[in-house]
């Protein structure tokens, strides 16, 4: 006679996720009150001031596409370490700098009359990288 330990297995495997299922629940539940064993799903990072100066992603309603927010963003880089080489500061000046500005400093970056694909993101990053090197390099002096 051969009995089968199939039933008996599964039988145990839905007990212990039973068993499980409470303290998962409760090891996942958000909290606002900063402890030291706050979930980790939960947990905000705090900006480092070196990220501070650094410009922020754009509103969703900047533009419909993330591909231009992010040209946005990359010509309000390049507008700010611009402004920085030219005044020879140090400080940081993106609260002199708006979106609108970006904005209207589309015509300068424009590459391409197709209203979704105006500018070409890469280049605008590579630009906005080096300028910035230039102003830390300018600093570091």
């Amino acid at each position: 006679m051969t009995h089968s330990l199939a039933p008996i297995r599964a039988l145990g495997l839905a007990a212990l996720v039973l068993s499980i299922l409470p303290n998962a629940a409760s090891a996942q539940t958000p909290t606002t009150q900063p402890s030291g064993d706050t979930p980790f799903s939960s947990m905000a990072i705090a900006r480092d001031e070196a990220d501070a100066c650094r410009v922020p992603k754009p509103p969703a309603d900047l533009a419909e596409t993330a591909y231009l927010r992010n040209g946005y963003r990359a010509i309000l880089r390049i507008l700010i370490a611009e402004e920085a080489l030219a005044s020879e500061t140090c400080t940081c000046l993106l609260d002199q700098f708006t979106w609108v500005q970006a904005l209207d400093a589309l015509p300068r970056f424009q590459t391409s009359d197709n209203p979704r694909l105006p500018f070409k993101v890469l280049d605008l990053y590579a630009q906005a990288d080096a300028l910035e090197a230039q102003v830390v390099e300018a600093c570091a002096q």
